[in-house]
């Protein structure tokens, strides 16, 4: 889409990063009344690294955004059932319907992005891609008050806006230009390697959890699965770098004969890809001027597939926040987005330590549970977003 001169207009909100936090963020907003700029520096419909799974919570949220039947009509599976394998233990769960949800799901990044996105574009956002924050605005007395953009063909543009909102992940170029600093920060992490594959039985989530090797096989659009073997973020390199195949089926054997024969079986779409790991943290995200959301203010590893779910868990306390325009307003999305995260954070951060035997990661998946069925238990009490404030 050509780059317009979105300078001549003031923006309620310049939104940076159209992945699901920021596209969530400018949908609401836009749906409230908000004049939004949306803008990302991939391409539109790129594709990005994510565990795809969506928990209780964010398919609740797609729902009452009146989302998630287009979601579902893209051929997104429905998960009625996740599976816990312990060694040679195997522990099925049925979904129960709760908060009127009985199934959950695993989008292709592809999809959720851009159906996220082009609601927001139908709501009245602008949005355009193949555009980068080069720098933020800031007034005499420090607020940020725009932001300095440039598109693919190097033209640089200034906007002014209320505030201006980083959705562009762990390492937000926001964050940085705003100063914001991390206050909590895990010691755990994993590394991992996944790929999509043909070829597998869609019956549902299952998990795979050894001695210091654990494994996913998610259902996902075009009738393929995301599988993903991963280690602790200090054997990566030794696993995976000098044989990236290798690593994988290796990885995949010690979780599981079964996970090793179903690979066998299945058949590769495209290549492998990983990620080494990243320790996750918790980041000021507010402040004059300026906010963060998703992954540039609160990142866990990817290890408990809870990420989608918590960036749009946080979009709708952000939006709320802007909406509401008052200071405190902007106390309370920190306040609430870190009640509502410590528990999943702590338990994630011991999952990816993999300093646990059999029994202590089903007490870790069992204090999941629990914090997730917390965080649900209060999206499903969020009031709509209202009209932005005068």
């Amino acid at each position: 889409m050509p780059y317009a001169k979105p300078c001549e207009t003031q923006y309620d909100a310049v939104i940076v990063g159209a992945r699901c936090a920021g596209a969530a963020t400018a949908l609401l907003l836009a749906r409230a009344g908000a004049k939004i700029l949306l803008v990302d520096r991939q391409k539109c419909g790129s594709d990005t690294v994510s565990t795809h799974a969506l928990m209780r919570a964010g398919v609740l949220q797609l729902k009452r955004w009146e989302l998630l039947p287009n979601l579902m009509a893209a051929g997104t599976p429905r998960v009625t059932r996740t599976t816990f394998h312990y060694g040679e233990e195997t522990i099925g769960i049925d979904i129960k319907r709760e908060h009127g949800v009985d199934y959950l799901c695993a989008p292709r990044r592809t999809v959720l992005d851009h159906l996220l996105v082009e609601a927001a574009r139908e709501a009245g956002a602008v949005v355009h891609h193949r555009v980068s924050l080069t720098d933020l605005q800031f007034g005499s007395d420090g607020r940020v008050t725009g932001a300095y953009l440039k598109d693919a063909t190097g033209k640089e543009v200034s906007v002014t806006s209320d505030i201006v909102i980083g959705a562009d992940g762990r390492q937000s170029m926001v964050a940085r230009l705003a100063g914001a600093q991390i206050y909590a920060k895990g010691a755990g992490a994993s590394g991992y390697v996944y790929g999509y594959y043909n070829g597998v039985p869609n019956d549902g989530f299952h998990w795979y959890f050894e001695k210091d090797v654990a494994a996913g096989v998610i259902p996902t659009n075009e009738n393929q699965h995301c599988l993903f073997v991963g280690v602790p973020r200090y054997r990566f390199a030794e696993t995976f770098r000098k044989d990236l195949d290798g690593g994988f089926q290796r990885t995949a054997a010690a979780n599981s004969p079964v996970l090793r024969d179903a690979i066998g079986r299945a058949r590769l779409v495209g290549r492998l890809r990983g990620f080494a790991g990243s320790p996750g943290f918790l980041r000021q995200s507010y402040g004059p001027g300026w906010a963060l959301v998703g992954d540039a203010g609160y990142f866990k590893d990817p290890l408990t597939a809870h990420g989608i779910t918590d960036a749009l868990r946080d979009a709708e306390l952000l939006s709320n926040a802007v909406l509401n325009g008052r200071a405190r307003a902007f106390v309370r999305y920190q306040d609430e987005r870190d009640a509502l995260s410590r528990d999943l954070f702590d338990v994630t951060d011991a999952v990816a330590s993999f300093n646990w035997d059999i029994d202590e990661i089903k007490d870790l998946h069992g204090r999941l549970s629990a914090a997730m069925k917390v965080e649900a238990d209060r999206v499903a009490k969020f009031s709509p977003p209202t009209v932005l404030a005068a």
